[in-house]
């Protein structure tokens, strides 16, 4: 089986235990240095498309800088109002320094 990963950009590049943006073709992605490792999302609030790596980033929670709706970094999970619905998150690892996201299915 192919290995379609793609990367995004190097572990060194990321920002230590905060949200790095991460131009990806027509998208930009959030970029997670967690606690728990990284995690990958699409950077825009499901609530009213503010860009998240603009928000407070306590090393597990995201918060939208917009009206202060409160996402899980890990797992995309609406956490505080006024978002309910959960954030795109796309299978990541890191793979020789890098962080690499599974193929995105159209």
């Amino acid at each position: 089986m192919a290995d379609n990963w793609q990367t995004l950009i190097s572990q060194d590049a990321l920002e230590p235990g905060d949200v790095t943006p991460v131009p990806f073709g027509e998208l930009v992605l959030a970029v997670y240095d967690t606690v728990n490792g990284i995690f990958v999302s699409d950077s825009r609030c499901t609530h009213a498309g503010a860009n998240l790596c603009d928000g407070y980033f306590d090393g597990k929670h995201i918060e939208c800088p917009l009206h202060q709706g409160l996402f899980d970094a890990r797992t995309g999970q609406a956490k505080a109002a006024p978002v309910v619905r959960p954030l795109k998150m796309f299978k990541a690892r890191v793979e020789n320094g890098f962080v690499q996201i599974a193929p995105i299915s159209k």
